[in-house]
C-alpha cells in the first residue's frame, strides 16, 4: 500500500508541496484539497496579473530583513531552499524569470498564467489528485493516521497532512488547528493602504511621487519609496511596507493615526531653506505656483503652495517669510490624519497564524503532532511587498515535501 499525503489548500505553498512530494517519492499518493472552486487564485492576481514570483536577493541575512514577522524562522528555512533554488526550479521547467529595477522577479511572459500552467503541468505529470469545493471541518490524529472531516459529511484518511490553507482574517477560523494543540498568534491585516477621508489631497488621485518618506508619528516607523495618491488616501510600495511593519500596532489603535510625509527626502530641511533664499533672487519675477524647481508633480506643488497660504499670483520675490516657512514645513513634513484602511487586493496577507516555536523550520513539521506539516501563510510569517511572501510559500512548501518524501 502506498502512503498518502493530503495537502490542505490549493495555493502556491500547497501546490509546491504537493508537486515536489509526488516527484520526489513516486510511492506517495498526493491529494490537494481546496475549499473554493479556484486554484492558485493569489498567483493569478499578484503583481497586476504578472505574478511576482520572488525577489532578486541572493543573500539570506539581507532577505530575512524583509519579513516583519518570522525573520529568524525563514533564515533557517532559506538554507534549505532559497531564491536561487526558486529561479532554477522554474527555469528547469521552461519558465524563465526576469528581474525588474526594484528587484521584483516576474516570468518573462509577464503573465501569471505561465506560473499556473507550470504548476498544473507538474501536478498532472506526477498524478496529484485535486479535490475542489472541499472545505476541511476537522482534523484528528487516529491510530497513526489522520482523519479529515470535510463539508458534506465526507471523511478522508491520510498518513501525512500538510496544512497550506493560507491566512485567516478571524481568529475563530483557526479553531480546527487549535484542536490539535497548536497556539495561534492573533490574525491582523498586513499590506493595506491608508484612508484619509475628506482630505483635499484625495483630489490629486492618480499622482505618483517616485520617492517620498512617510513616517507614522506615534510609532517609530518610517519608510521611503514610491507613493501613490488615491481617491481614498495613500497607497504605493512605501505605504504597503509601513502597513506590514506596523500591522499589530496599527490594528491596536484601530487604524487611526497621524502620518508625516517628506515630499523631498533627498534635500535636508536646512538646504531647502537656503535653496528658497536663492530662488527668491533667481526666479524673482516668476509666480511660485507655476514655477516648480523641485520636479514634483505640478498639481502636488500647487496643492502644497495653496495649503501653505500662498496665493496663485504670488511671485518668488514677494513670498512672505511666514508663508515661506509654512511651505518648507509642508514640503518636509506634511501631516495627515489616517482613519481606516483599504485592503490591497493583489498583495493582501494576514499577520498571525501558527506560532513558530511549535514548528521546526528545518522540516516544517509540527513539534506537537508527528507527520503534520505547515507551509505558507498559515504560519506566523509575513513579508513586505515585492515577492517575499511567495518566496516563503515556495521555501516552506518545498521543505515540507522533501521531509515527507524522505520519511517513507
Amino acid at each position: 500500500m502506498s502512503k498518502q499525503l493530503l495537502v490542505i489548500g490549493g495555493g502556491a505553498a500547497g501546490f509546491f508541496c504537493a508537486v515536489n512530494a509526488a516527484r520526489m517519492n513516486p510511492a506517495l499518493k498526493v491529494t490537494i484539497i481546496e475549499k473554493s472552486n479556484k486554484l492558485l487564485s493569489k498567483v493569478k492576481i499578484s503583481g497586476g496579473g504578472r505574478c511576482n514570483v520572488t525577489h532578486a536577493c541572493f543573500d539570506i541575512p539581507e532577505m530575512c530583513k524583509k519579513y516583519p514577522r518570522g525573520g529568524n524562522f525563514v533564515k533557517k528555512a532559506f538554507h534549505h531552499f532559497f531564491t536561487t533554488d526558486t529561479v532554477q526550479w522554474f527555469d528547469t521547467r521552461g519558465v524563465r524569470l526576469k528581474t525588474e529595477a526594484d528587484g521584483r522577479m516576474f516570468p518573462v511572459t509577464d503573465s501569471s498564467q505561465t506560473i499556473i500552467d507550470c504548476l498544473m503541468k507538474e501536478a498532472n505529470h506526477f498524478g496529484v489528485e485535486i479535490l475542489m469545493n472541499a472545505e476541511v471541518r476537522s482534523l484528528k490524529p487516529e491510530n497513526g493516521k489522520f482523519v479529515i472531516g470535510l463539508s458534506g459529511f465526507r471523511e478522508l484518511t491520510s498518513d501525512f497532512v500538510c496544512i497550506a490553507c493560507g491566512g485567516y482574517p478571524k481568529s475563530s477560523m483557526f479553531d480546527w488547528l487549535r484542536a490539535l494543540g497548536h497556539t495561534i498568534e492573533e490574525p491582523v491585516p498586513s499590506l493595506f493602504t491608508f484612508n484619509i477621508p475628506g482630505d483635499p489631497i484625495t483630489n490629486l488621485m492618480g499622482i505618483t511621487i517616485e520617492k517620498a518618506r512617510v513616517k507614522i508619528m506615534d510609532f517609530k516607523l518610517e519608510e521611503e519609496g514610491p507613493l501613490l495618491i488615491t481617491h481614498w488616501g495613500l497607497s504605493g510600495p512605501v505605504v504597503l511596507r509601513l502597513s506590514a511593519w506596523g500591522a499589530r500596532q496599527l490594528a491596536a489603535c484601530n487604524w487611526q493615526f497621524v502620518i508625516s510625509i517628506n515630499w523631498l527626502p533627498g534635500i535636508p530641511e536646512q538646504n531647502l531653506r537656503n535653496k528658497f533664499q536663492q530662488l527668491r533672487f533667481d526666479l524673482a519675477s516668476q509666480r511660485i505656483s507655476t514655477k516648480n524647481p523641485f520636479h514634483l508633480p505640478q498639481r502636488l506643488w500647487e496643492f502644497l503652495a495653496e495649503r501653505s497660504g500662498i496665493k496663485m499670483e504670488t511671485r518668488w520675490a514677494d513670498l512672505p517669510v511666514k508663508e515661506q516657512n509654512r511651505f518648507i514645513k509642508n514640503l518636509c513634513n506634511s501631516e495627515f490624519q489616517v482613519r481606516g484602511k483599504t485592503t490591497f487586493k493583489e498583495e493582501f496577507v494576514t499577520a498571525g497564524g501558527i506560532q513558530l516555536r511549535e514548528v521546526d523550520p528545518h522540516t516544517l513539521q509540527s513539534k506537537l503532532v508527528p507527520h503534520l506539516f505547515f507551509a505558507g501563510e498559515v504560519l506566523d510569517v509575513d513579508g513586505i511587498t515585492g515577492g517575499f511572501n511567495f518566496q516563503h510559500a515556495w521555501t516552506s512548501g518545498f521543505i515540507a515535501a522533501k521531509t515527507i518524501a524522505g520519511q517513507i
